[in-house]
Formats: C-alpha cells, structure tokens, sequence
C-alpha cells in the first residue's frame, strides 16, 4: 500500500491553477521543493480535507480522506489557543486523539528544550514550531505530514528535527511527506523529491536517480556566454565523461530556469 496517492488533482483560482499526480510509497520520505506560490501549501491542505480539490482523487493511507488518528501534522502557521501553556496543549490533544502518549509528549518538550508553563502566546516562532512537531509526533501517527517544519529553526536545533523525523521514518510502516524551502534538510532526509513549479510537477523521482540520472534527453540545461550547464542521465552518459553529482537545489533551479523559457 503506498501511503499518498494523488491522480490528476487539481484545484483552480482566479489567477492559479494546481494540477498534480504523485505518489509516496510506505515506509519513505518525499521532499516537495518549490518557490513561494508554486502550489505546495495548497497540496498539503487538500490532502488533508481542509481544502476541497476540484477534480482528480486522493488517497491517504489506503482511504479517500485523512485519518486524523494516523496522521501527524506541521503546518507553516502553527495554531494553538495563546493562552494555553504547553502542558495544557498536552491535555486538549489528550482528549482529542485515542492513541495520545502523554509520556512521550513530556518527553518531546525536553528534547525540544520547551517550558511547560509558558503560554503560547510568548513563544517564539521557533518555539511554536517545536510545539506542533511534539504533538504531531506524540500519538503514534503512520504518516507525518509537514508543511514548513524548520522554518524559524536556528541549525543547532534544525538538525535535531531533521533526526526526530529521520528516527520516525526508520519504522516501515511509517512514512514522511515534507515540503520545506531548506534543500538541506531534504538532502538530509528524503528518499523522493517531488518538485512543483507554478502548479505544475516538474519531476518526482527516488533521489539517487539525482546523482545517476538516465538520458535519452536533458532533464535540464542553462546556456551562458561561457558554455552551458546541463543534467544527464549518469547511465547514458558517454564513457570517460566527467560528470559531477547534482545537488537538490541545482537540480531545481536548473529546471525552473528551463521551464520559464
């Protein structure tokens, strides 16, 4: 059983249209990369019933709408009642989800480094991050599902959450869907990267086809006075050439730069 599946899913707005197939299979971790407004947050959300697609399906965990039993969730915008303190926090998820594990909870706010007593309002915004990523771990869920989830980290405390959800994902059962503008954090984690571009699905593939791309053509190119940049697939190559592997990041910008001419 694959964890996501989305078939031709769209969703339309005045002046954007998102259309997108990809699957996740169980027990992996895909990377969505994308600028701002490519399409990401408006996936994630119908994936998870807050937003109503338009057209194609979607499956979560082999069922046509989340299980909020099954699924962890960071969004970019962490939302709790400001007056609540992070101990409290604990006990509204204690009567919302079946499977809470308060130990574990506890656990997390002192792996995080966060206060039990301080309201969420005086959170910083890296606290408020730490908080959602406690909860969404907390009750057990199969697939975790982040929007964002390092953003307002400082790289001490990112590499700690990247290993927090690496750990999750050493589970079979478990899988990761991450979109996240810091292609280091994806280069770190993910076993697929998925990247959208204006609404549109530039490439998904495993990430080691990154440094092993295939060739019967150019994935991409960028020409410049001096010559031009181009990603082939490393199996076609001609014998004897020099070949450099290809970061994330140069691999999107490459394609974005192709798509926009």
């Amino acid at each position: 059983m694959n964890a996501i599946e989305l078939r031709d899913l769209e969703k339309h707005y005045r002046d954007f249209d998102l259309r997108i197939s990809l699957t996740l299979p169980q027990g992996c971790i895909l990377g969505l990369v994308g600028e701002n407004g490519a399409g990401k947050s408006t996936t994630i959300r119908m994936l998870l019933g807050m937003t109503r697609p338009d057209g194609g399906s979607l499956q979560v965990l082999g069922q046509p709408q989340a299980d909020k039993e099954q699924i962890g969730v960071v969004l970019d915008e962490p939302a709790f009642p400001e007056c609540l303190t992070a101990k409290q926090v604990g006990k509204v998820m204690a009567g919302i989800f079946r499977s809470w594990d308060k130990a574990a909870y506890e656990g997390y706010l002192k792996k995080l480094g966060l206060p039990e007593s301080k309201s969420f309002k005086e959170f910083s915004r890296g606290m408020k991050m730490k908080l959602s990523i406690a909860v969404a771990l907390s009750h057990h869920p199969r697939l975790l599902v982040l929007d964002e989830p390092t953003s307002g980290l400082d790289p001490v405390v990112r590499d700690e959450v990247v290993e927090l959800f690496a750990d999750f994902a050493r589970q079979e059962d478990h899988s990761v869907l991450i979109s996240s503008h810091i292609v280091s954090d994806l280069e770190k984690l993910c076993d697929y990267v998925a990247f959208l571009h204006k609404g549109r699905l530039l490439l998904c593939e495993e990430r080691d086809a990154f440094e092993a791309l295939d060739p019967a053509a150019v994935v991409g190119s960028r020409r410049s006075p001096y010559g031009v940049s181009a990603i082939l697939r490393r199996s076609e190559a001609p014998a004897g050439m020099q070949l450099e592997p290809v970061s994330i990041e140069d691999l999107f910008i490459l394609m974005v730069k192709e798509d926009a001419q």
